[in-house]
């Protein structure tokens, strides 16, 4: 007997955060450039250059979430939650790109320094771009981690990454204003670089973890034990017993499935409310979890051998 909890249902709705993360994106490129022009300043190029990274990277997230959204068919009875794991590692790639283009940048302007103008206006365009992603990448961190989303949470640090790779850059820049010292703005322009990459390396380890079926994090999985022992409290030592329990996640959606052992002398109507229970409380502990139950008689030597992995928890436990 197999029974499966409904999953919940896939959403388009994240699809408008993806278009405001473009067009704020957009709006950025053109102020930081600007800011760029105005001033001369490879510190100010580094963050533009990241903006264009901030513009591929909202419409992969666009496309992924387009995809995502579309329920489960013939071929993807699973739906097709894992095309967002897609977009978040691209957008790690493409920031490891951008970090290169803008050390190539730096080190150019560090050879051959360059005097800077305007930095006043300079600097002042582009705090306006980074109120913009700031408040931008508030709403998509706010979002994605409300809806479960990998891909508006990449977005979303995305963006609060080039919030703060802006301070600095105003920061540094500003510092040259002071002091006149023009290598300054080369070195806050690969600091930016290497503060880039680490943000890159963690999208990219994230979305191979997704692609892998990682397991569930571990406060997850700690309430999917809860919600069993809950369950094996009421049975006498031995009688009760789960084994190859088992997490993953694919995009927003949550997967549980386990093996529920019980006497043989059960009834198939004594079964089946077991199991109706058992998905209820993972369910529960898990709001849109798909729960997948294999019901066995503990007795058969069968039952034991088809564990390849995962928790067990028994009555007696």
């Amino acid at each position: 007997l197999v029974s499966t909890a409904a999953a919940r249902p896939a959403s388009s709705s994240l699809v408008r955060w993806a278009w405001l993360s473009i067009a704020a994106a957009v709006a950025t490129i053109g102020l930081k450039s600007f800011a760029y022009l105005l001033t001369g300043s490879v510190g100010l190029l580094s963050d533009a250059l990241e903006s264009v990274v901030n513009l591929v990277a909202a419409i992969l997230a666009l496309v992924a979430l387009t995809v995502a959204a579309r329920p489960a068919d013939d071929n993807h009875h699973f739906g097709h939650g894992k095309a967002e794991y897609f977009s978040a590692g691209a957008e790690g790639v493409m920031i490891f790109v951008a970090a290169v283009l803008i050390v190539v940048s730096a080190v150019e302007r560090l050879i051959n320094p360059q005097p800077l103008e305007d930095l006043g206006i300079g600097l002042a365009i582009t705090l306006v771009a980074t109120a913009i992603n700031g408040v931008v990448g508030w709403a998509l961190l706010r979002v994605g981690r409300r809806h479960r989303s990998i891909t508006l949470v990449a977005d979303g640090k995305h963006l609060m990454t080039d919030v703060w790779t802006s301070v600095g850059v105003v920061v540094g820049v500003g510092l040259v204003a002071v002091t006149g010292w023009l290598p300054l703005d080369s070195i806050v322009a690969i600091a930016v670089a290497v503060n880039i990459l680490w943000t890159g390396y963690g999208l990219i380890r994230r979305s191979m973890d997704g692609l892998m079926d990682h397991a569930l994090p571990e406060a997850e999985q700690g309430a999917v034990i809860a919600a069993l022992r809950g369950i094996v409290a009421d049975y006498p030592a031995g009688e009760l017993e789960f084994h190859a329990i088992q997490t993953r996640e694919s995009g927003r959606e949550r997967f549980v499935s386990m093996h529920v052992l019980v006497p043989g002398s059960w009834t198939v109507s004594q079964g089946h409310d077991l199991l109706e229970q058992v998905e209820s409380a993972v369910s529960a502990a898990l709001p849109g979890a798909s729960v997948h139950t294999h019901l066995e008689p503990r007795e058969d030597p069968r039952a034991y051998e088809d564990i390849k992995g995962g928790m067990t928890l028994r009555s007696e436990d």
